[in-house]
């Protein structure tokens, strides 16, 4: 028997976080909500919270993808952050509002996030 397709349009979108909204400076959030979505219903399909490990350099794009992400919504990263995780297959959207995840992800399946200035110029 075949295997089965992957399907494209399931995503796990990783949000920032700090005191349950999203977090402006990406690398010193408190936690990540992690949202498994399909993109073709614009369907959250369920959500959790995990610690990410202390931050080092360039150590947040690897355990997120070791954690299965594909996408990322800040409020601001730097440059640098962006390209590794481009290296790590992870995209990314920047100059999210500081709202609760689900909100954030909502809004992004929707097409209607607004995106304001990246905080971040480092």
């Amino acid at each position: 028997m075949p295997s089965a397709e992957k399907n494209t349009n399931l995503r796990l979108i990783a949000v920032a976080v700090t005191d349950g909204t999203l977090c402006m400076h990406f690398g010193h959030c408190k936690q990540f909500a992690l949202i498994d979505v399909d993109l073709a219903d614009k369907a959250v399909l369920g959500s959790s919270e995990v610690d990410p490990p202390p931050h080092e350099p360039g150590l947040l794009p690897r355990w997120l993808r070791d954690q299965g992400v594909n996408l990322v919504i800040a409020g601001g990263m730097g440059a640098r952050a962006q390209d590794i995780f481009a290296e790590n297959g992870i995209d990314v959207v920047v100059g999210a509002p500081p709202e609760s995840p689900m909100t954030v992800v909502e809004a992004y399946l929707q097409g209607s996030l607004q995106q304001g200035e990246n905080p971040c110029d480092h």
